[in-house]
């Protein structure tokens, strides 16, 4: 009769003690503290287990036991089980206090060394050198203030640096005396905007401006301008 094939690594024979002692070991869910000293109860009960060797045993152990799932549950006053899940000792304060400092020690392992395979990424390393390329050397201005390149935009703000200068229109003409007749279109000032109107009739004591409104008003000369032609 052949012999069955031996486990090759901690996972299978993890997932074996977990089937084997489910009252003491398990793959998922809360982890419970072993007993001081089961690695010496498995070697007993698994004496003629011929799948595991007693090297891969410790092995695995050592990798159930670093996990983070346990590492969570060795905590102060809490019981370590044996292999048939019965209560054993109380996990005493230095214990647990050492069980922590290797959860946060192995944390901060496992962050440092997804922060360097970020770093390393191919496509990072090209996003920093499009970056590097497109921002181009640094302008100072007058106070020593570094300042985007021409034509970029603003840090922040997302608005172009350089605004486009506002066209500048001649003012408003007052009107010539040719232009004091009747039909002449002007604008009146009133209040703070000027107002399109048509002239109506050109007295000695003022204009009279027919709004584009409809109202009809009665100002002196002086106040009117001529109305821009529409483009």
């Amino acid at each position: 009769m052949d012999s069955p094939q031996k486990f090759s690594n901690s996972k299978e024979v993890i997932a074996f003690l977990a089937e084997t002692f489910p009252a003491c070991f398990s793959i998922e869910g809360q982890a419970k503290p072993l007993k001081v000293g089961i690695f010496q109860d498995l070697v007993e009960r698994l004496e003629n287990e011929e799948r595991v060797s007693k090297t891969l045993l410790r092995a695995s152990l050592r990798h159930y036991t670093s996990s983070w799932r346990y590492l969570h549950a060795v905590v102060e006053g809490a019981h370590r089980v044996d292999l048939d899940g019965k209560d054993d000792a109380v996990i005493e304060k230095q214990h647990a206090e050492h069980a922590q400092q290797q959860l946060a020690e192995s944390k901060q392992r496992v962050a440092e060394k997804r922060k360097e395979q970020a770093k390393n990424r191919p496509d990072a390393k090209n996003r920093y050198k499009k970056s590097a390329a497109n921002a181009g050397p640094a302008k100072v201005d007058s106070n020593g203030a570094e300042r985007p390149k021409s034509g970029g935009k603003a840090a922040g703000d997302g608005t172009n640096f350089q605004k486009p200068k506002p066209i500048k229109r001649p003012p408003p003409e007052k009107l010539s005396d040719t232009d004091l007749v009747a039909g002449t279109l002007v604008t009146v000032k009133i209040g703070k905007m000027p107002m399109p109107g048509t002239i109506n009739e050109v007295g000695k004591e003022g204009v009279h401006v027919q709004l584009n409104t409809g109202m009809v008003v009665k100002v002196p000369a002086e106040s009117l301008r001529l109305a821009r032609p529409k483009r």
